[in-house]
């Protein structure tokens, strides 16, 4: 065991200093970007480097009901190898005991990668890129809410109580007294990611009640997307030790602003070490505004991926802290597309579409996806609008329905993403958007029964 544990990060070896480890989560992310897997005895863990799941774990729906994406075989439930990745060794400080989880990888019986596993997608997206003599960089902000508890799913979500004794408040975006009321909540996520080795840019307050943001350094897309996954599962953790929940539903609260998942974009030359979208002197490169017309081109195919569930649609409301099309400008908020100040070297491009309900590897594959395209078929963006975009017109699908009906048309994008996993997430999103369609509404019950 001990050789094993000389291999892991710096921050996991730091926190097992002097104590002796316990347990270790084996952990694989599935398609909603849930954690499973299996917990083992450290002692196990070191004779066994790699252990099965059956490959059904990424057939099932958010219900927890399946899909029937099995291929020709049938539903057979063939095990896949999980193998782990030691570099994402990193602690569980929440636990009673002393416990590592470790993020694996799924190989099929002759040492394939499982295409529709999430990490192996983001994977194979970014060794396009890689191909072509570029490092695809990103930085992900993600943006949650504290609640109250609430364990009874026919009650509206209400904010959570903070330190005053009072509700959080809305519309206090940058307040420091408003992030100051969740201070307990916040120390312990900054505590938790400390051991965790995680660096954390920033924390700020949203526009909604009980909404915050917390800003990761950018860099690897398979890295940043690890700690996402990872500081989901850490988030919740703090708050449940203050008797609050912390959710990244995309619209938790009706009248408050919904949660997004902002990705921000910048590509590095290998040989060069140069950011692909600045030229020599400075000025913006072709392929800049290649990577621009990509996403404009493509992401109404690839919404699907970036809000994946009913409610991701409610986020997208006119005058409301999210874009409703695909307009792109310079430090605008309003579009869908938005390049922030910076300089030549730090220059990105900044995709406001995805929600914080996507599962972070496929959110980040997508998003490189569409500006891979963009790379390769060398088309410009539309002119850049001017103004508030709301008042332009919307061009995004609506409701999820719509967005599976342009992602199954959406053959150039499966074969970046990888055909497999677009058939395999199809299928599933439409098992969940069926048996979404099976529930009679409070709204239906109220305006319908008497009046129809």
């Amino acid at each position: 065991m001990t050789d094993w544990l000389d291999t892991i990060p710096e921050a996991a070896r730091a926190y097992l200093e002097g104590r002796r480890l316990d347990e270790v989560e084996c952990v694989i992310a599935d398609l909603p970007g849930i954690a499973r897997g299996k917990a083992v005895p450290a002692s196990k863990f070191a004779r066994q480097m790699k252990f099965y799941l059956p490959d059904s774990i990424f057939y099932q729906t958010i219900t927890g009901d399946w899909g029937e994406a099995a291929n020709e075989e049938g539903f057979i439930e063939r095990d896949m190898i999980l193998k782990p990745d030691m570099t994402t060794a990193t602690a569980a400080p929440w636990t009673g005991d002393w416990t590592l989880q470790v993020i694996h990888d799924a190989y099929d019986r002759n040492g394939d990668p499982v295409p529709f596993a999430p990490r192996n997608v983001l994977r194979r997206v970014v060794d396009l890129y890689r191909a072509q003599g570029w490092e695809p960089v990103v930085a992900p902000e993600m943006e949650f809410f504290l609640v109250a508890r609430n364990i009874d799913p026919s009650k509206p979500i209400e904010p959570m109580m903070g330190r005053s004794g009072r509700p959080a408040a809305a519309r206090q975006a940058y307040s420091m007294t408003a992030v100051d009321e969740f201070g307990p909540v916040i120390d312990d996520i900054y505590d938790f990611a400390e051991a965790q080795g995680f660096e954390i840019d920033g924390i700020t307050q949203e526009g909604g009640a009980g909404q915050l943001e917390i800003n990761l350094r950018h860099g690897d897309p398979v890295k940043l997307a690890d700690e996402v996954f990872y500081f989901k599962r850490l988030i919740r953790e703090a708050a449940l030790r203050h008797d609050c929940f912390a959710t990244f539903m995309a619209k938790p609260i009706a009248e408050e602003p919904g949660s997004a998942m902002h990705i921000h974009h910048s590509i590095i030359e290998t040989e060069t070490g140069n950011n692909l979208f600045s030229g020599p002197q400075g000025g913006e490169t072709d392929a800049f505004y290649y990577f621009i017309g990509g996403l404009q081109n493509h992401l109404p195919s690839a919404i699907a991926v970036l809000a994946p569930y009913v409610n991701s649609y409610r986020r997208y409301v006119r005058d409301h802290a999210a874009p409703i099309n695909l307009e792109w400008a310079r430090d605008n908020r309003t579009t869908g597309i938005r390049i922030p100040i910076s300089g030549s070297e730090s220059r990105r491009v900044e995709n406001r579409l995805a929600g914080m309900d996507c599962n972070p590897y496929l959110g980040i594959a997508a998003s490189l996806a569409c500006g891979y395209l963009g790379l390769m078929e060398k088309k410009r963006p539309s002119e850049q609008y001017r103004g508030d975009a709301y008042a332009g017109a919307s061009d995004i699908p609506q409701v999820m329905g719509q967005a599976l009906e342009v992602f199954d048309k959406a053959t150039d994008l499966h074969e970046v993403l990888g055909p497999e996993f677009a058939r395999v997430y199809s299928i599933i999103k439409r098992t969940e958007y069926e048996e979404f369609l099976q529930v009679i509404s409070p709204w239906e019950r109220e305006h319908l029964l008497m009046n129809v």
